[in-house]
């Protein structure tokens, strides 16, 4: 158990060196499928993702994988967003996790975001008048997560991603990976890391790639199909850790902070804190700052605070019945995020 506990400080020292090193805010905005990076659940986003080591249940399908292990019972849950307000952009989420034998739990999720309607515009309608499409981005998965030990838990969250809009889609297949690391006297205290959006590039393809000209030596048209450059996702690596304080017998504190390492954007620190009373009422609040050293200005929607709050109600046995709202501050242009969530647990 010795020769483990060195072996996982190991790498989660390689892995901490390779993140101090590899946000890349040169490259921002040019990975595609950012959709993979929204976080559509309430109780992860008042932490504002800044639970990769204590999230557990279905929400750690997007948190981190590894959480879901922790799953003892079936539990099933819904979520709505309001996406930058005044953009008009609605996201919603279900998900599906149960035990599956040998301490491993079996997660599926549904993610899928409605932009509204747009109008078409053309080169002879640059106005509109053409009428309108409706783009859509859908994220669907299937995830696995173990008990190894009693202290090591891990999972796997393969995932299908599809874009499309009225003549161009695009579809990708992607994964997760994480481990979780509990320890302490009285398991209170949390170590996790994740890895996401592992995955081949792929592009945009359809029929409004075609383009209609005239050949140069006749009189008619011909159709020519327009080259697409494939676009790569955009990969994460998130390392956090955790810290329970047990005040009573019935209230606890729970601390945590995070890092995340974006391949495609500036890097994340996030360090947030819950109060829980008797695991029937949660209130959170975390802050979230990004790594603007190489420009000196803020570039990113989210930077400042996120808090939410969780009521659980029994509803028999042992089962209940999860209600979650959380906010995100964003910058002036748009009016935050605001995120409802209900999961039942069996």
């Amino acid at each position: 158990m010795e020769m483990m506990k060195k072996h996982i400080a190991t790498i989660a020292l390689v892995a901490a060196s390779t993140a101090l090193f590899a946000g890349n805010p040169v490259r921002s905005g040019s990975a595609g499928a950012s959709e993979l990076l929204i976080n559509p659940w309430a109780r992860t986003a008042g932490w504002s993702e800044g639970n990769t080591a204590n999230v557990m249940g279905l929400e750690a399908m997007y948190g981190n994988i590894a959480g879901m292990a922790f799953t003892t019972g079936l539990q099933t849950g819904f979520a709505n967003s309001q996406w930058l307000v005044g953009s008009g952009i609605q996201l919603n989420s279900a998900s599906f996790a149960t035990p599956s034998g040998n301490e491993g739990v079996l997660g599926i999720h549904v993610t899928n975001m409605n932009y509204g309607q747009i109008e078409v515009t053309t080169t002879e309608l640059p106005d509109g008048g053409a009428g309108y499409f409706s783009p859509t981005s859908t994220i669907i998965g299937i995830a696995y997560a173990k008990k190894f030990t009693q202290s090591i838990y891990g999972g796997v969250n393969i995932k299908l991603y599809n874009s499309s809009i009225s003549n161009l889609t695009a579809t990708g297949v992607c994964f997760d990976a994480g481990v979780q690391y509990v320890t302490g006297a009285e398991r209170d205290f949390r170590f996790g890391i994740t890895l996401r959006n592992i995955g081949p590039s792929f592009g945009y393809n359809g029929d409004g790639m075609a383009i209609v000209l005239p050949v140069p030596t006749g009189s008619h048209t011909t159709t020519f199909d327009s080259r697409t450059e494939q676009f790569e996702l955009p990969t994460q690596l998130a390392i956090g850790v955790a810290k329970r304080f047990d005040l009573d017998a019935k209230n606890r504190l729970n601390v945590a902070g995070n890092f995340i390492s974006n391949s495609f954007k500036k890097d994340q620190f996030t360090a947030g804190v819950e109060f829980d009373h008797n695991d029937i009422f949660q209130v959170r609040a975390s802050y979230a700052l990004f790594d603007n050293r190489y420009d000196g200005i803020a570039t990113e929607a989210f930077a400042g605070p996120a808090m939410g709050f969780t009521v659980n109600a029994p509803t028999g046995g042992t089962s209940k019945l999860s209600l979650n709202y959380a906010y995100r501050l964003t910058n002036s242009a748009f009016a935050g995020v605001h995120t409802l969530g209900a999961t039942l647990v069996l």
